[in-house]
């Protein structure tokens, strides 16, 4: 499942969501929210939102592929990247939260995938030519988080309930920030350039080990916060295809884009 265009992105996406319906798999989550990137990458590329809208499509296509691919070998029994495995593994399991599926999606895409791709795109030429660009994906990615964020208050009612835990900076699960994600992502590219070739499979590598240690603290909650997780799930939607549905619906309301991807109480 490898795309050669944008389209092709949007296309094999739409399959995986459709499989995903089909097998009431939450697998489907991600892949709603991230359609709903895609096409507005697409839609920028051809308003000429991007200095470099041919360049764009090239880095959206490329990072788009690391997670098609990682989908597609865990689909045949192979090994992806291990903070993908891990994600893959947990849609398996019912008692996470439905936000919980989400940002180990975007931890596995953002602070691995996005940072490879950049390198890849810039090739010889400087990094810093990609910046704006690289930016501005983020912006999108933050504002459709939000969107999706607002969608998942109709299957997940008691979520404003992590909002009481906001002061818990011991928590990645409430002090998860898509600002910080993308700065890390751009640092990691930035050191992934500056190595040679043959180095950037190990530097890869270890980067996953760390954004696997990050997913596992967005599963893994002690205390208090465990036991509101659990009260949140007890009221969430069980049905994943129901949830995928209510994930695709168009509903142009979105969240307030401030540095972290915290749900505030009331």
């Amino acid at each position: 499942m490898q795309a050669t265009s944008i389209d092709e992105v949007i296309t094999a996406l739409q399959t995986i969501i459709d499989d995903s319906k089909k097998r009431d798999s939450r697998l489907g989550y991600f892949a709603v929210l991230y359609y709903k990137v895609t096409a507005s990458v697409r839609d920028g590329i051809r308003n000429g939102q991007f200095q470099d809208g041919p360049r764009m499509e090239k880095l959206d296509v490329i990072f788009a592929n690391r997670y098609l691919e990682a989908y597609t070998l865990w689909q045949q029994g192979a090994e992806p990247s291990a903070c993908w495995k891990f994600a893959f593994e947990t849609a398996k399991r019912s008692s996470p939260l439905i936000l919980q599926h989400l940002l180990l999606g975007m931890n596995a895409h953002i602070n691995l995938d996005l940072g490879v791709a950049a390198v890849e795109v810039s090739g010889d030429k400087p990094m810093q030519d990609l910046h704006n660009d690289f930016n501005m994906i983020n912006t999108i990615i933050s504002s459709l988080t939000y969107q999706v964020l607002s969608e998942i208050d109709r299957s997940s009612p008691l979520l404003s309930l992590l909002g009481l835990h906001a002061g818990n900076s011991n928590s990645v699960l409430i002090q998860f920030s898509i600002d910080n994600a993308r700065d890390g992502a751009w640092c990691f590219a930035e050191e992934l350039y500056a190595k040679t070739i043959a180095d950037r499979p190990t530097e890869i590598k270890a980067r996953d080990q760390n954004v696997l240690a990050i997913g596992k603290s967005l599963i893994n909650q002690t205390g208090f916060l465990r036991f509101t997780v659990w009260l949140i799930h007890l009221f969430e939607w069980k049905n994943p295809a129901k949830v995928i549905e209510l994930l695709q619906e168009d509903q142009k309301k979105y969240f307030s884009v401030d540095d972290k991807m915290e749900v505030k109480a009331g």
